[in-house]
């Protein structure tokens, strides 16, 4: 009897191994799934085929997306452009090296704008020139013979203003018209912002326009010539001899700032969350709130007639060449320029690359 029971248990334990060598599971202790082998080749075949299927619609779809935002996604380069006497244009990708261009004028050249894909720069004697890039400029007729201080681009428009208050406007930077600023003074420096354009000048003049067309007198209770004016951080800033400053948030009513000094201002800037302004004898003003102003040592006593911000620096320049960088406005740096004239005005842009 004892024999039977021996055989019976070694048979029901081989037909255990036997039926656990076909049985497959899945899952934790005390309960799970349970598949049958054959049923487990099955699906990782199948499992297998479809993940060879989406790793390959992944490829292609990375390919495609990639292959997409080369196409959507435009390059950029950095661009400084400063101007001055005798034609002297200057270009720079970082502020530091600088090259020479041929404007085809002497006259000189007083400020720089960009807009519609084009860079436009005035001068005297109703000079304007356009470049696509900054290396090869085309004149254009701008219809008049007066001396144009500055450009600025804002509203798909470049305005420029000049002597004997002479406005002119452009949507492209080609053709220009002519409009009637309300004035016979002569206009120094024009801004755009919080849809308004700006424009200042000679014995205080300041005037406003909502399209560049229109113009309308403000009182800056002031009678020294402006010479600047720029749109920053949500606040119009207007500068001009004498230290004076004049701020405003909509363009229209104007308040006085004290600077600090008698020295004539000749520039202005935003950046790195700093108003800079420049001006005679190496002047250099910083403030953070627009009402307070520090004086820089710029380690030059040449006159700085202009001032930018871009790609990380600060760039002025000034009469006979001089161009100076600073990262923070405290410590700047001589740049060569390569070239003896004096410079009025530094611009910067963020330029789309063109194939």
């Amino acid at each position: 009897m004892k024999k039977i029971l021996h055989i019976l248990l070694i048979s029901c334990f081989s037909f255990t191994i036997t039926s656990c060598a076909e049985i497959i599971a899945i899952g934790a202790l005390g309960g799970g799934a349970y598949w049958y082998k054959d049923d487990i080749s099955a699906w990782y075949d199948e499992f297998s085929k479809e993940s060879d299927e989406t790793e390959k619609t992944d490829a292609k779809l990375e390919q495609t997306t990639n292959s997409t935002i080369s196409e959507k996604t435009p390059s950029y380069r950095f661009l400084f452009v400063s101007v001055g006497g005798n034609g002297t244009l200057l270009t720079s990708s970082y502020g530091t090296r600088w090259t020479k261009r041929t404007s085809g004028t002497k006259g000189k050249l007083r400020g720089v704008a960009y807009g519609n894909d084009t860079l436009v720069v005035v001068g005297f004697s109703g000079t304007i020139l356009t470049s696509s890039d900054g290396t090869k400029w085309t004149k254009r007729k701008s219809g008049t013979s007066k001396n144009l201080g500055s450009v600025t681009y804002g509203d798909s428009t470049f305005v420029a203003v000049g002597n004997s208050g002479t406005i002119l406007t452009s949507s492209d930077g080609i053709k220009w018209t002519k409009r009637k600023s309300g004035t016979k003074k002569s206009l120094y420096g024009v801004a755009y912002g919080n849809n308004t354009f700006v424009a200042v000048g000679k014995r205080g003049a300041i005037f406003s326009s909502s399209d560049g067309t229109k113009w309308t007198k403000r009182k800056s209770r002031t009678s020294v010539e402006f010479n600047e004016v720029i749109y920053a951080n949500n606040t119009y800033l207007a500068f001009g001899y004498k230290g004076v400053i004049r701020t405003s948030l909509n363009g229209k009513s104007w308040t006085k700032s004290k600077s600090g000094t008698p020295i004539g201002l000749l520039g202005a800037a935003y950046g790195n969350s700093t108003f800079m302004a420049v001006g005679h004898t190496g002047t250099v003003l910083s403030s953070s709130d627009r009402k307070s102003w520090t004086k820089r040592n710029s380690g030059t006593k040449k006159d700085l007639r202009g001032i930018t911000y871009g790609n990380g620096k600060f760039v002025m320049v000034g009469n006979v060449g001089t161009i100076l960088t600073s990262p923070d406005s405290n410590t700047w740096t001589k740049r060569e320029s390569g070239t003896s004239q004096h410079l009025r005005r530094v611009f910067f842009e963020l330029m789309e690359q063109r194939e």
